[in-house]
């Protein structure tokens, strides 16, 4: 099996770098956080609150709450990909002495559930929710933008079965994207200094391109330095189509097979060998010098798609769940929705190093000593 090949399939699943030796060489040499301590927690709950009230503007969604645990029986909890590299912390609750018992997972992402939300909250077609979500994922490598904590704005709006196209996809992406750019404005109004030469202002629109088109441009890069590559062009993408297996037979990256629609056929709009109403965004970070996921959204799957998309991956026993039972008899909204990383999103408006200056939880020891002589607070 050649190098190339095994560097791809290396690629598909796993987030963040996997060596601290790389690690240490990744992150800034001269690095100098332009906020204090106590100005980055001023602006972290200041922008968090101009996001979340954006968001809910612009898509016509309500705040709700949002489980921290669900029922591993109900199938809600999120897989992350569908190799089974990623699973939840999953613990058993005795109850009343063992005569009620019950076993819990901590959600990985509120994905399913959301779903599932709309019909209980009884939105219709154009309404939907977002939540403060927080999550575990324990099997993550834990590098400058990836910690077993995770906190997002996990959103979801109903739809209707004609708004299941590229054009909604990218109407609805475009207002994220303003969003973000908004945000980035209203932190520099708050703390003039974050306005620096050294890192440029995000660009107003976004550029969509679909997975196969960046696949033809660096046919020989893996995954993650195909982004990287098309980052150094346009610094702020949308990503469309990952999941389905690309023309070098792997997909641009693992995706869940029982939540983002990857398989529809979208040749019809792109006159392209095209797949997929799902994407993620991406930018370049000038502080990492880095690219830089905020987001993973898509239309979700109906009926059809979701068989199809259980058949391809050997995932057709996930059928005897609620969700996909629900999904399968019409019991709950078509929907779009997704997750924007709120450390993620904070630590490249805030210009930051790393995830653990805006955000609390557990770092290994080397991670800590590494970012400390490199003048990065981490926070404890």
């Amino acid at each position: 099996m050649s190098t190339l090949i095994l560097d791809k399939k290396a690629d598909l699943a796993g987030p963040g770098i996997g060596d601290y030796a790389e690690l240490e060489k990744i992150l800034p040499k001269h690095y100098k956080s332009l906020l204090t301590p106590k100005e980055t927690q001023k602006a972290i709950f200041e922008v968090k609150r101009f996001i979340a009230d954006r968001l809910c503007e612009e898509l016509n969604l309500m705040m709700v709450e949002v489980p921290l645990i669900v029922d591993a029986e109900s199938g809600v909890n999120d897989m992350l990909d569908r190799d089974g590299s990623r699973s939840p912390v999953q613990f058993h609750i005795a109850n009343d002495r063992e005569r009620h018992p019950m076993d819990a997972q901590v959600v990985q992402a509120a994905t399913k559930w959301k779903r599932m939300a709309l019909r209980q909250f009884a939105c219709t077609a154009g309404e939907g929710i977002c939540t403060d979500m927080r999550a575990v994922r324990k099997d993550y490598f834990l590098d400058h933008d990836h910690s077993a904590y995770v906190d997002q704005w996990d959103w979801e709006r109903a739809i209707t079965a004609k708004q299941r196209n590229l054009a909604f996809l990218k109407e609805v992406v475009g207002k994220i994207w303003k969003v973000v750019v908004m945000a980035e404005r209203y932190a520099q109004d708050l703390f003039p200094k974050l306005k620096d030469p050294r890192y440029p202002d995000l660009p107003e629109e976004l550029t969509f391109l679909h997975a196969e088109e960046i696949l033809d441009m660096f046919p020989d890069l893996p995954r993650k330095q195909r982004e990287t590559a098309i980052l150094q062009k346009y610094p702020a993408i949308f990503i469309i189509g990952i999941g389905w297996p690309l023309a070098d037979g792997f997909p641009h990256e693992m995706r869940a097979a029982d939540y983002d629609d990857w398989v529809t056929n979208t040749h019809v709009e792109t006159g392209r060998a095209t797949h997929g109403l799902n994407g993620d965004i991406l930018v370049w970070n000038p502080v990492t010098e880095r690219r830089h996921e905020l987001s993973s959204m898509g239309i979700r799957v109906n009926a059809e798609s979701l068989k199809k998309q259980l058949e391809m991956s050997g995932q057709q026993d996930f059928l005897k769940f609620p969700y996909h039972q629900a999904i399968v008899n019409g019991d709950i909204p078509l929907s779009i929705g997704g997750g924007i990383g709120q450390s993620r999103t904070l630590m490249l408006l805030l210009r930051k190093a790393h995830l653990g200056e805006v955000s609390v939880t557990v770092w290994p020891k080397i991670l800590k000593s590494m970012c400390a002589k490199k003048h990065i607070f981490v926070l404890e």
